[in-house]
């Protein structure tokens, strides 16, 4: 193997191997290895200080990892008294599900998110590399706690409150994204969700529109939505479900006729394609070109959690595989139909196998 190419496959095991163990691993001085690297950075193979590889298929999810519990009542919860619960505990985060999900469907994924130095976010840093995410890039930040969502739960399972402790996000600054921003450009795609900064959102979506980099964006609730700017050149999907389009459109979504105007006035904003995900009825595409309902694959629905971060990994599946937008989209419906057959957020029975043969076995039957 020449000198080039074996420097490059080192790097792909360690981005952030020194240019002395790359001399001592293939046995020239380290004055040579900085020649070759100067050589592979000028032919554009390695992008920035750190060595990331460009074109690895890499999707890189930014956003939330939080401790999810859920505190089920044994009995009808009465508030303003103790009440006897079973309390579930599972990694959560809407940007961290979906670098899970996309492991599992064995993408090359980067996970970049902040937690604290303390169990909670080593268990969950731990758990997410179980499924092949790279974890190097997440900040552990000494001083703040992990993100935690709670949330209690009636005998039937209906919500009565939830919690969210998310103040680690909040000392994100632009200034931080900058100096992973080597690791980002190298994606093939970017992912963000809205639980980091607006002045960060606001950093990430510029820079992806000046370096041509396919970002997509997930605006996770109505009330997170509110912190992205108010121009989205630059990003080239966006999904919100129907409250957060009905928030980003200023208007109520009650047909699919109205569902493809508040698209219309969505993509005014500078998206290009716009996907919101409707529950039971299916998903609603729209871009410069197409437009299309689609409704959902018929399954046996067990819990509707996590079945929005699975249409979005499956999305990506299909977009960093070379599928056009439409048939990724139907990929994205076929991962949220097997995640609702389960109880968990990350469903294990997510397979590249399984959503390709329920999106074949859909077309045949259309």
């Amino acid at each position: 193997m020449e000198k080039d190419m074996q420097i490059l496959h080192h790097i792909r095991q360690n981005p952030f191997i020194t240019q002395q163990e790359l001399a001592d691993l293939i046995g020239i001085s380290r004055s040579a290895v900085a020649g070759y690297i100067a050589q592979l950075t000028k032919r554009g193979e390695i992008k920035g200080r750190a060595y990331v590889l460009r074109d690895e298929g890499m999707i890189a999810c930014i956003g939330g990892a939080n401790l999810d519990r859920k505190a089920r009542g044994k009995q009808q919860v009465r508030l303003h008294s103790s009440n006897p619960v079973t309390i579930m505990e599972s990694c959560g985060g809407v940007a961290r599900n979906i670098a899970e999900n996309l492991g599992r469907l064995g993408c090359n994924t980067s996970l970049i998110t902040s937690v604290g130095e303390d169990k909670e976010g080593e268990w969950l840093l731990q758990e997410t590399k179980k499924h092949g995410v790279h974890i190097s890039q997440v900040w552990r930040l000494p001083t703040q706690r992990t993100g935690t969502y709670t949330a209690l739960l009636d005998i039937d399972g209906e919500m009565v409150v939830s919690l969210a402790n998310m103040d680690i996000y909040d000392t994100l600054t632009p200034e931080m994204f900058a100096e992973k921003w080597s690791h980002i450009a190298a994606a093939h795609v970017v992912f963000i969700d809205t639980n980091i900064p607006a002045d960060c959102l606001a950093y990430i979506i510029e820079r992806c529109r000046e370096e041509n980099i396919l970002l997509f964006v997930d605006p996770v609730s109505s009330i997170k939505a509110k912190k992205l700017p108010q121009q989205l050149d630059g990003v080239e999907a966006i999904l919100p479900n129907r409250e957060e389009a009905e928030l980003m459109a200023g208007m109520k979504i009650t047909t699919i006729e109205e569902c493809a105007e508040a698209c219309r006035k969505i993509r005014e904003r500078g998206v290009k394609h716009v996907i919101v995900t409707l529950g039971e009825e299916g998903i609603y595409y729209q871009s410069e070109d197409v437009e299309e309902h689609m409704l959902p694959y018929p399954t046996e629905v067990v819990d509707v959690t996590g079945a929005g971060d699975a249409f979005a990994s499956g999305l990506l599946y299909g977009i960093v595989n070379g599928e056009s937008f439409q048939r990724a989209c139907r990929l994205g419906v076929a991962a949220s139909a097997l995640t609702l057959q389960t109880e968990q957020s990350v469903s294990p029975l997510l397979k590249a196998e399984q959503l390709e043969l329920a999106v074949e076995q859909f077309e045949k039957e259309r």
